[in-house]
């Protein structure tokens, strides 16, 4: 996917048009009479057919409401559920296993000597690929199991395929969850960031995971392994809190130019929030040399505390049990992934189709109507 932006040419300027380009796709968006100039000098230049407003677009349904956009992938999410059978499966409320702390009995542990592996009949891969997209797209809840699965795709076993299920029933039970994007929402940009210290104990990695949000509703999200052994809790912090600012940077500059002609997003620092106390006191205060951090490599610390100074990001504390990056790090009870999954405003189009707007008066989650806090 490219992007293009243009600005009126009119003097002084009055507007702004933005088109994404795939292969031969264009979808636009913008002021209403730039989009309009800019089709119709299109239709001049290129044999062009107009669909009016986008409704499908590489498998992400787009549905348009008074209240807002609700983006979704429910017929992808049933056309990968009947291909791997498990379209009639018992729905199941949460996408994974709780772990077991004895490393033993860790259902998602790698496959053992004594073990099989499972062949290619079994297929493991192309089930991995269908979740990653819509991972990677609309469904931010998969994200972690995804990507701890995704790890066992050279020599999967029956436990990682059973693993594989799981998530594809809790697909079921939740086959028309996607993102609402409110219309009267504030545009502001905030991100949070978390690590699951030692989440994989067999090669003492640690797992980071951010998410960003606009109005609300999450725009960008990660779960990754860490590549570095990291050493305590607080390291892992420090890592994953410089990649959720290295996410940041991006489209920040990228939508500079709007921001500052038509004061669409005010220019203010992103606050990204932590639930590590120590790591973000370190970055406020700066880089000291001491036991505790001497083993933590300086440019962790250097690049925050740069765009700290810049007043680009802000990094501030939060509580852990309302860190929605939390979600991205660990397998969590029902209650509290569920609180998490509502807290980025993932809600169901059943719900939202309904005619009198409830978002007025509340958010919705897994069909149930949660008061705002």
């Amino acid at each position: 996917m490219r992007y293009a932006l243009a600005y009126s040419l009119r003097n002084p300027p009055s507007g702004f048009v933005i088109i994404a380009v795939y292969v031969d796709d264009l979808n636009m968006i913008g002021t209403q009479k730039e989009i309009d100039d800019a089709r119709t000098h299109m239709k001049e230049e290129f044999e062009m057919k107009d669909l009016g407003k986008t409704k499908f677009c590489l498998g992400l349904q787009i549905e348009h409401f008074q209240d807002g956009i609700f983006v979704h992938q429910s017929n992808y999410t049933k056309r990968v559920l009947k291909r791997f059978y498990m379209d009639k499966a018992t729905p199941l409320s949460t996408p994974m296993v709780n772990r077991s702390l004895d490393v033993e009995k860790d259902p998602f542990r790698p496959c053992e000597d004594n073990e099989e592996v499972l062949g290619p009949e079994v297929p493991y891969m192309s089930a991995i690929g269908g979740l990653m997209y819509l991972a990677n797209c609309t469904r931010p809840d998969i994200a972690f199991a995804t990507n701890l699965l995704a790890r066992y795709s050279s020599s999967p076993t029956r436990r990682h395929w059973n693993g594989i299920k799981h998530i594809f029933r809790y697909l079921q039970g939740s086959i028309d969850l996607g993102l609402f994007y409110p219309k009267n929402s504030k545009c502001v940009l905030v991100g949070f960031a978390d690590a699951g210290y030692l989440s994989d104990p067999h090669k003492a990695r640690s797992q980071t995971g951010y998410v960003f949000t606009i109005g609300g509703t999450a725009v960008s999200w990660r779960s990754q392994k860490q590549t570095l052994v990291a050493t305590s809790s607080n390291y892992a912090e420090t890592i994953a809190l410089h990649e959720a600012c290295r996410e940041c940077v991006a489209p920040v500059y990228d939508s500079s130019h709007t921001r500052i002609k038509w004061n669409i997003i005010e220019k203010e620092p992103t606050k990204i929030f932590e639930d590590n106390s120590a790591c973000v006191t370190q970055l406020k205060e700066g880089y000291i040399k001491s036991d505790r951090t001497k083993h933590i490599p300086p440019r962790f610390f250097s690049y925050t505390q740069e765009l700290q100074k810049n007043q680009e990001v802000d990094i501030e504390y939060i509580r852990s049990s309302d860190n929605a990056a939390d979600l991205f790090t660990k397998a969590l009870p029902t209650t509290v992934f569920k609180k998490h999954v509502h807290s980025m405003e993932c809600v169901v189009s059943k719900l939202v189709k309904r005619k009198d707007s409830i978002f007025s008066r509340g958010r919705l989650c897994y069909g149930t109507l949660f008061p705002k806090s």
